[in-house]
């Protein structure tokens, strides 16, 4: 079979394949059960993908490719065989950063050998053709700011970088509106320039895009490190799709707007759940004030009760009903098989057990989702925030495992408190309520938990994992 014949027949069809496949993949990703499947599928899309791009190029050295590919398994192995769940998001985020930057080199690439090397004297927008100059530029731009971006959030969940705060230059606004100004006129300069001259304001353009990434994500606090990690997953998507446009490959371009489309719809999600406005991420500086924020040290509570297991085992015991809230605690003390222990004892004794996910629980979306489903808890078992809210006010008792600002009744009851209108999980609202925690820190918003001291809450002061086992044994011999 020659070339023409793969490139006009066996390529759109493997093209069409693996875009079948990108869709149902990431249509199954949307439900525990299928996730797994739906990950699969995605990933011989991706495989077939290459392939088509492959035959596409024709005569290319496979020595090069087999060896950067045999490379890329073995580090993306090893990372996720390492990797513990607590760090998934800073994991995403890497990623998210990877895919930016290489969508800006392979535009950048193109530029140099159809540009720089081939026609120096021609301008950039005659010898590309206008369009695909543009997105050449577009594709540098996006993909430098979800690098840098994502390096800075990782850092800030990693809490390298001032322990996750915000950090506020003096008239950042300013500075970033002018870079990013900026950044359009050195693209629309690079475009117009002849391929001798265009060089200077490619690199001008490049650089302001890393300057950019980095300018948009340090006001940003580690409270909604969740809301920009799945904004700059649609960035790595659309500036995968610019690639796309730039190289003349569809499936990129579909696959990138599939990514960028998802990353976006996800990011209104997390800023319904924690009321924010998604102009307000987009321009930087988001959820946060000149004035800052801080409190919700242990010295601000005053009357806080606290229990141990075998006292909060004696309620448990009694109780008809029981909605489980996990939170990052959870996670970090890897005691979700635990919980799913004492969740299976209680049901055994006759109460009804539920838990309540918030979208934005832990550090990344559905991170609460994937946690509990490596302990095997039923699905049926997690329910949204809108469907268990109703149910608090007739539950005998919520066991709060590590969350913080996501049950803080100030969000509904105080106006001028920084999480003011974020939606919450009402356990308050339930006869009883056992909050586990190691101490009276503060969560990511960095304010004081008003639940902490009502009365129909008791703290459980200790490692989620240790706490949950002690629980286990004291209603073992109860």
């Amino acid at each position: 079979m020659n070339q023409e014949v793969i490139q006009s027949t066996v390529v759109p069809v493997i093209y069409l394949l693996s875009t079948v496949l990108f869709i149902f993949g990431i249509k199954q990703l949307s439900k525990v059960r299928t996730a797994r499947r739906g990950n699969a599928l995605a990933a011989v899309g991706m495989l077939l993908a290459i392939i088509g791009a492959l035959l596409e190029l024709g005569v290319v050295d496979y020595r090069w490719i087999a060896g950067g590919m045999a490379i890329g398994t073995v580090i993306g192995l090893l990372f996720a065989i390492r990797v513990q769940m607590t760090s998934m998001p800073e994991m995403v985020a890497l990623f998210n950063g990877f895919g930016g930057i290489a969508s800006a080199l392979v535009a950048a690439s193109v530029y140099w050998a159809l540009v720089v090397q081939r026609s120096p004297a021609g301008k950039v927008y005659e010898v590309l053709g206008t369009d695909e100059a543009i997105t050449v530029m577009l594709s540098i731009l996006i993909g430098g700011i979800t690098f840098t971006g994502s390096l800075i959030a990782l850092f800030k969940l990693q809490g390298k970088l001032k322990k996750g705060q915000p950090i506020l230059l003096p008239a950042r606004h300013y500075i970033t509106f002018v870079l990013l100004v900026g950044s359009f006129a050195f693209g629309g300069l690079a475009v117009a320039a002849t391929a001798s001259d265009s060089v200077v304001w490619i690199l001008a353009l490049g650089a302001g895009s890393l300057i950019l990434g980095v300018l948009l994500t340090i006001p940003i606090g580690g409270a909604d490190m969740p809301v920009v990690v799945s904004l700059l997953n649609s960035y790595s998507g659309i500036a995968a799709s610019m690639a796309g446009f730039v190289i003349g490959n569809p499936v990129l371009i579909i696959a990138g707007a599939l990514v960028g489309a998802a990353g976006l719809i996800l990011t209104q999600i997390m800023c319904v759940a924690m009321n924010r406005s998604l102009l307000n991420v987009l321009v930087g500086g988001f959820g946060v004030t000149d004035g800052g924020g801080g409190g919700g040290g242990s010295d601000e509570y005053t009357s806080v009760t606290s229990c141990g297991p075998e006292e909060a085992a004696m309620i448990l015991e009694n109780a008809e009903s029981l909605i489980i809230i996990p939170g990052y605690g959870l996670a970090v003390a890897q005691a979700q098989h635990a919980v799913r222990e004492l969740a299976d004892m209680l049901k055994a004794r006759g109460t009804k057990v539920t838990y309540g996910i918030h979208p934005v629980a832990g550090r990344m979306p559905g991170h609460m989702n994937v946690l509990l489903a490596e302990a095997d808890v039923p699905y049926e078992e997690l329910l949204e925030m809108d469907v268990i809210n109703p149910e608090f006010k007739n539950t005998d008792v919520v066991l709060i495992l590590g969350a913080n600002d996501v049950v803080n009744p100030a969000a509904t009851k105080d106006p001028t408190s920084p999480i003011a209108g974020m939606p919450i999980l009402n356990a308050h609202e339930a006869r009883s309520v056992f909050v586990v925690k190691r101490s009276l820190s503060p969560g990511y918003a960095g304010i004081k938990n008003e639940l902490f001291e009502y009365d129909n809450t008791m703290m459980i002061f200790g490692d989620a994992k240790k706490v949950l086992q002690g629980l286990i044994g004291e209603v073992k011999d109860l």
